[in-house]
């Protein structure tokens, strides 16, 4: 890894662990608040709003245990470093999230059809999740800003994930403010059901956009238009193809084949190599490592069996 590679994961880890922090204390204050007045006002809507909060504690220490593992250099059995761990603890959110909403939609059916406690709850609980939307919005903000800033996946959809957590507050607001108005007790549980919707939703929408990283896929064609302008920029390099690109941890990792005059030497082959990766890193930002592999002109023409990856008109 280039010295400047590691300069910007040195940053991301720190950010990464920053924002972490940021996450943990505040949502673990949150969740004691919340959880602590469902239960004493025997408010499921409140208790699962606070459920959810505590799985933000957990995806918290989960980012703490993620920037330690991408912080380590690549070593013989991980050669492209450790950034996958931001990617499985994506997808682990998203599975938490999807089970912390079935659990409180189950515990809001029971509730609701048993029709077991059936009090108004009181008007603390509105106090109680108004604080709670506020702190949401200043963490979500902070998530999202410091995953902009570290080009974090993780950190992005976790900013996300909290924004969603805003609306669920609303909902759960409006919610008891019209339970206690008119005195409708059955709306908290059809309140908590609504909750743990959306909150099955989220987590599906995070795995969808992980998936693709998972795949190695990219689904940006700009990324690609860039890659074959980079080659169009160097005189003597024609036919971009087998290009392909995938995601670790944020950054790109990008392979290529580009065809030169056969009469060249080898070391005028690669120098146009050398050439064409540094026009790539001008042109596509976070770049890992590049690949540039040459080959005679006409050659590609000859291995049509090897023509996996993309080629200049392919993206569009």
């Amino acid at each position: 890894m280039s010295y400047q590679n590691l300069s910007e994961t040195n940053e991301k880890v720190a950010l990464v662990r920053l924002a972490s922090h940021i996450a943990l204390w505040g949502n673990l204050s949150l969740a004691s608040l919340k959880i602590g007045t469902g239960l004493l006002a025997s408010s499921l809507a409140v208790l699962g709003d606070g459920i959810d909060s505590s799985t933000d504690v957990i995806i918290a220490l989960m980012s703490l245990l993620v920037a330690g593992i991408i912080a380590r250099p690549a070593d013989r059995k991980h050669p492209w470093g450790h950034g996958r761990a931001e990617t499985i603890a994506t997808t682990i959110l998203s599975f938490i999230l999807f089970f912390a909403g079935a659990q409180l939609m189950l515990r809001a059916g029971e509730r609701l059809f048993s029709l077991e406690d059936t009090r108004v709850p009181p008007p603390l609980v509105l106090v109680v999740t108004l604080c709670s939307i506020l702190g949401k919005l200043l963490l979500a903000w902070s998530q999202m800003y410091l995953g902009k800033r570290a080009n974090s996946a993780m950190l992005k959809a976790n900013g996300k994930n909290m924004l969603g957590d805003v609306v669920i507050s609303s909902g759960v607001l409006i919610g008891l403010a019209l339970s206690i108005l008119f005195h409708l007790p059955i709306l908290d549980p059809l309140v908590a059901i609504g909750v743990g919707l959306w909150v099955i939703r989220a987590a599906i929408s995070i795995f969808w956009e992980v998936n693709t990283e998972l795949m190695d896929g990219n689904s940006d064609p700009e990324l690609y238009q860039a890659l074959f302008e980079a080659v169009r920029s160097v005189p003597g390099t024609v036919n971009p193809h087998r290009a392909r690109m995938r995601r670790i941890a944020g950054l790109w990792d990008i392979d290529l084949d580009i065809e030169v005059d056969p009469e060249l030497s080898v070391r005028e082959a690669h120098h146009l190599a050398s050439l064409v990766e540094q026009a790539i890193k001008e042109r596509v930002d976070g770049v890992y490592d590049i690949m540039v592999h040459v080959e005679p002109e006409g050659e590609a023409e000859s291995h049509p069996t090897e023509q996996y990856g993309l080629r200049e008109g392919d993206e569009k």
